[in-house]
């Protein structure tokens, strides 16, 4: 068979289309209670009182959870596992509270009504203390993290002051972008149930591993006593990544009240407890001689931090392997602030990082008079830099040449303001797309069942990305079934273990172990129709026999056939089971691996107003061996969606005098819609890498955003000769400059 590849429909379209689809909070479950998280108003400083007497007088109330009647946890809930592996949590196990929006109490009723009522007549007296609020100010008490997720955090190579010396042409500039909330159209939501010293969590995470065995440190328990369920999630984009407070609490609710509970969060209590995209501040500085040769660049990148968790968004890991520059430093500071932890949101460090670096890049073509593309392609980097490895593979020159050929680059006249239709100014603008090529270790098992169907199952996850599809697509091809005829099984963390899906991992994780595991059972079912004298097949040599549709098949004599369910009859009517689990061995060593990709972006900008329109957006993507045509499409499309909202559009406003984000809310947190979007053309080269796995599988859920905000954030500047360095480039910072 040969459905990798193919734009197969996805498997669980219906299920999600007819409400089928059932999510972390719509587990029906018996005497289910309902919770409601109740939050800080202050950004620092101590509880000093807690009435509960009015709430816990209201009918149908279970339970006021705060401070004073929490049970105690072990090491006071803070596990001895780093963080991101396990967060520092806010459990309810003292009177602190460290920012805005800070989980300070839980209320348990039997009604989502009752609780959201009790939750109102809670009085929290506080004793507020000075909060750490303004980036500016706190900066000067920035520090430098240690190894940022597992990364250097500072790197030379030259000599930069040479290298500035030696180019005729310098380029300094501070570009920054904004605090960044998830806000996936699921919000987070956890339901608990206790089985004697058993926990079940119906939970929407991007781990469902990760997440049992962060709550199992949480409580001092064995993590095969935790189980974590996640079929389908309704988005995560990062925030989903990690085991945020409101899971503990549920659980902890659950058992004070001895019965299961449910804890969705609201809309609000999205910005705060459960991560975001930090704030940051690149500085970034090049040289180039006049021939656009790269003699030296520095990228130094400051974002903010919680008081409580080192977290470092990692901007400058782009700028370390993009561009064969001989003279380079990069450098990562952090700042503790009283707000709560930032996490990863999709592209963390590449998307921000990019911007940076792609419009540094762009601002250095126009001081050379220089076409942007060929200043690119003059500093084309063979090998890592970095790293002095060559690549896995990479066909980037292939990314720029079919991209400006399908964009029309070459229609693109380079002085700024040129390009226009009557009122319209028009601009061409194009950026570099990079993300890393990650893998983890990963396990599945198949079994071939007595009726001739087949079950394929991994302790994966679904985040709307198209798993269940995929991987249905891998096992049918080893297995020689039909898709229709294989139920693949993943979001539950009793199955074989995987990695969370994050790092664009999944797909390069799981479908080599889903492949082998499929392989192992495929063999084994020949291998008794070969065995069996009964069999129609057998005595037929090995290399003459194949698989299809779920029947064993002589290559040579078709009409000699054995349909699988016949062959286990035969057996005895047991299934066929095999396991396998697949690791990364020494390609990272060997080699660096990245996906690349080439953005161009056309924008029309009222020449009066500043509005700011993206007509086009074309991208052309290295990204390995691509699994599924149509669900790759739709990644690579939401990617660049997401980098329309980033350039134009996304920001978190911080009321710095209280802690508090005044837009905490889809009315006012804005992000793209259709009519915000224009066309989308995206091309894939489809090559297998010969080194990742042993499919040339890379993940492709993160790189679609990079390089977006740059391209457009160029092209801005190609219509309205105005750059604009901080993001969202909003129709103000447009106007005020064109008109000034």
């Amino acid at each position: 068979m040969n459905l990798i590849g193919q734009p197969m429909d996805r498997i669980d379209g219906l299920l999600k289309v007819t409400g089928e689809a059932r999510y972390a909070a719509e587990f029906p479950e018996a005497r289910l209670a309902h919770a409601v998280l109740v939050t800080s108003t202050i950004a620092s400083g101590t509880i000093t009182s807690i009435d509960a007497s009015r709430a816990q007088a209201l009918p149908g109330v279970l339970l006021v959870m705060t401070h004073q009647n929490a049970p105690r946890l072990p090491n006071g809930g803070k596990p001895a596992l780093a963080p991101p592996a396990v967060r520092r949590l806010s459990l309810l196990q003292d009177n602190q509270v460290q920012y805005n929006n800070e989980p300070v109490a839980v209320v348990v009723a039997d009604t989502l009504e009752h609780a959201a009522d009790a939750a109102r007549q809670l009085r929290i007296t506080y004793q507020s203390s000075t909060a750490v609020l303004d980036f500016a100010q706190a900066k000067p008490n920035g520090h430098a993290p240690d190894k940022p997720q597992g990364r250097t955090t500072d790197t030379q190579r030259g000599s930069f002051e040479d290298g500035m010396r030696s180019g005729a042409v310098h380029i300094d500039a501070v570009y920054t972008t904004p605090i960044e909330h998830h806000n996936p159209m699921e919000p987070h939501a956890t339901m608990a149930r206790w089985d004697g010293p058993q926990l079940t969590l119906y939970d929407s995470t991007q781990g469902v591993s990760n997440a049992a065995q962060a709550v199992a440190k949480t409580f001092g328990m064995p993590v095969s006593d935790v189980r974590v369920i996640s079929p389908f999630i309704g988005g995560g984009f990062g925030c989903k990544g990690s085991s945020w407070s409101h899971v503990s609490l549920c659980a902890m609710a659950a058992k004070q009240t001895g019965r299961p509970v449910r804890l969705v969060l609201e809309r609000p209590q999205m910005f705060g407890p459960v991560g975001a995209r930090p704030h940051t501040e690149q500085h970034f500085t090049l040289a180039a001689r006049h021939d656009g040769t790269l003699t030296a660049m520095r990228h130094d990148s400051t974002s903010n931090t919680s008081v409580f968790e080192d977290w470092t968004e990692t901007c400058c890991m782009v700028t370390r392997m993009l561009y064969a520059v001989p003279n380079q430093i990069t450098t990562h500071r952090i700042v503790p602030m009283n707000l709560g932890t930032p996490t990863f949101m999709r592209a963390p460090g590449e998307t921000t990082g990019s911007f940076a670096l792609e419009s540094a890049m762009d601002e250095l073509a126009v001081a050379l008079k220089m076409d942007p593309l060929a200043l690119r392609l003059k500093n084309y980097a063979e090998a890592d830099p970095q790293e002095n490895k060559p690549w896995s593979s990479k066909s980037l020159r292939e990314c720029y040449q079919i991209g400006a050929e399908k964009f029309g680059w070459s229609r693109r006249t380079g002085a700024p303001r040129s390009m226009r239709d009557g009122n319209t100014l028009i601009g061409m603008g194009m950026a570099t797309a990079t993300y890393p090529a990650n893998r983890s270790e990963a396990a599945a098992i198949a079994r071939i069942l007595p009726d001739g169907s087949a079950m394929v199952a991994s302790g994966t996850q679904d985040l709307g990305t198209g798993t269940y599809t995929v991987m249905t697509q891998v096992a049918a091809d080893a297995l020689g079934f039909a898709p229709e005829n294989i139920h693949f099984a993943l979001g539950d963390s009793s199955l074989p273990k995987a990695p969370g899906s994050g790092g664009s991992q999944s797909a390069a994780s799981v479908s080599p172990a889903v492949r082998e595991a499929a392989n192992a059972a495929r063999s084994q079912l020949i291998a008794l129709a070969l065995a069996d004298v009964a069999s129609p097949v057998h005595g037929i040599a090995l290399d003459d026999i194949t698989v299809e549709n779920g029947w064993v098949v002589s290559r040579s004599q078709p009409a000699k056939r054995d349909p699988a369910a016949a062959i286990i009859a035969r057996s005895g009517g047991k299934p066929i089971e095999a396991t396998a689990t697949v690791k990364p061995g020494d390609e990272r060593q060997k080699y660096s691996l990245h996906s690349f990709g080439a953005v161009f972006a056309e924008v029309h900008v009222d020449a009066d107003l500043g509005t700011i329109r993206v007509a086009r957006v074309v991208g052309v993507y290295d990204v390995g061996r691509v699994l599924n045509q149509k669900t790759a499409r739709s990644q690579l499309m939401g990617g660049i969606v997401w980098g329309v909202g980033a350039a134009l559009q996304e920001e978190t406003s911080l009321d710095t005098r209280y802690g508090r984000f005044v837009n905490a809310n889809l009315a006012e947190y804005h992000v793209p819609v259709n009519a915000d979007i224009g066309s989308l053309d995206i091309t894939f080269i489809d090559r297998p890498d010969p080194y990742v796995n042993s499919l040339g599988v890379r993940g492709i859920g993160e790189i679609g955003i990079t390089g977006v905000p740059a391209a457009i954030a160029n092209a801005v500047y190609h219509a309205t000769g105005v750059r604009v360095r901080d993001l969202p480039v909003t129709l103000d910072k447009v106007m005020g400059t064109m008109r000034a």
